[in-house]
């Protein structure tokens, strides 16, 4: 699949379906993990769960491994490979065989020491992939037709 020559037309309808507040917060939390990537692959996926916005030395969707996801009440940061991550302060949750994340109440939580810490060792691991790779290139992976809403149920509905 060849990069769209701008994909952010494309991006910005799939941010247009969340509530103003959280397409701001994914919007700023993207941004923010935009900045330790000054090379790679920004990979987008507008899945049945969320909108999905996962880093990758490469174009291959299996070799992302740190992404930040819009669901309709809030925004998360995943670690694809976060069991393995060292968390002293234990930031990170979830208790499946790979998969650690954090819930941002705010994207600004991206900068936040504790938080670095765990992005830079996850870049760590595939630092050399990195240096070879392209400077940032966003490539729009998968669109899906049918999706959970991405605005959260209105209050007395089913």
């Amino acid at each position: 699949m060849h990069p769209d020559p701008d994909p952010e037309p494309q991006i910005a309808a799939f941010l247009a379906k969340y509530t103003p507040a959280i397409e701001a917060q994914l919007i700023d939390a993207r941004q923010r993990l935009r900045a330790f990537f000054p090379r790679g692959f920004e990979l987008v996926f507008d899945n049945y769960n969320a909108l999905v916005f996962g880093f990758s030395p490469t174009e291959r969707a299996p070799d992302a491994f740190i992404s930040v996801a819009g669901y309709p009440r809030w925004v998360t940061l995943f670690f694809l490979n976060g069991v393995a991550l060292n968390d002293p302060n234990g930031l990170l949750e979830g208790d499946g065989k790979q998969v650690r994340s954090i819930r941002l109440a705010d994207s600004s939580r991206l900068n936040e020491p504790q938080v670095e810490a765990l992005i830079a060792q996850a870049i760590g691991r595939h630092r050399e992939v990195f240096e070879a790779a392209p400077p940032l290139t966003v490539v729009v992976k998968t669109v899906v037709a049918k999706q959970r809403p991405r605005r959260p149920a209105k209050a007395g509905s089913a």
